[in-house]
């Protein structure tokens, strides 16, 4: 990021190639589709290339960068929670690879059980349970366990106290354990 604010161009294609995957995935996660994922992607290397001159090195990049991607997120979610109503029209599935739009899914819910098989709905179920997480527990699950962030860190780029992460993080994985709690024997019985 130095080398970018002394005018090497070539340097920020380094920092693209070097996050841009991770920030993604990030983003993904919290955001739940994919195409509100790249637009949110996009607006946040925006926001780098615009506010370089006011990055300083006092903090990581890395920090600097993942603050940014964060505030994209919970902007885009307090627009969203002014627009909660679904279609019945729109795909079903968070990605639209369903196919099936929610009316036929719901129509045909007895269908859709019986072709999904364990893992799927596991996997299903984990991405649900992980957003019916609050926002403030549900940022700080995902930087903690798909960034591997540590808890200083997360709490820099959300801007609270490090045993304040701690304890969100806490209250993540205790409603997480809750939710998924009827796989807990698969968990047990897995290799």
């Amino acid at each position: 990021m130095a080398r970018y604010q002394k005018g090497d161009v070539r340097s920020f294609e380094l920092l693209l190639a070097r996050h841009r995957k991770p920030v993604y995935n990030f983003i993904y996660r919290f955001v739940g589709e994919r195409a509100q994922a790249e637009d949110l992607l996009q607006e946040t290397f925006l926001r780098v290339i615009k506010g370089s001159t006011s990055y300083q090195r006092d903090a990581k990049f890395t920090t600097w960068l993942y603050t940014i991607a964060r505030n994209q997120c919970v902007d885009l979610s307090r627009r969203m929670k002014l627009r909660r109503t679904a279609s019945l029209d729109a795909p079903a599935g968070c990605d639209g690879a369903d196919g099936g739009s929610l009316l036929e899914v719901v129509a045909d819910a007895g269908a859709q059980v019986e072709r999904s098989a364990i893992g799927s709905e596991l996997q299903v179920r984990i991405k649900a349970a992980i957003e019916m997480l609050n926002e403030e527990q549900r940022e700080v699950f995902l930087m903690r366990e798909f960034l591997d962030m540590p808890f200083k860190q997360i709490a820099d780029v959300v801007g609270v106290p490090e045993n304040t992460v701690k304890s969100r993080m806490r209250y993540a994985l205790e409603k997480l354990r809750l939710e998924l709690d009827e796989y807990k024997d698969l968990a047990k019985a897995a290799p």
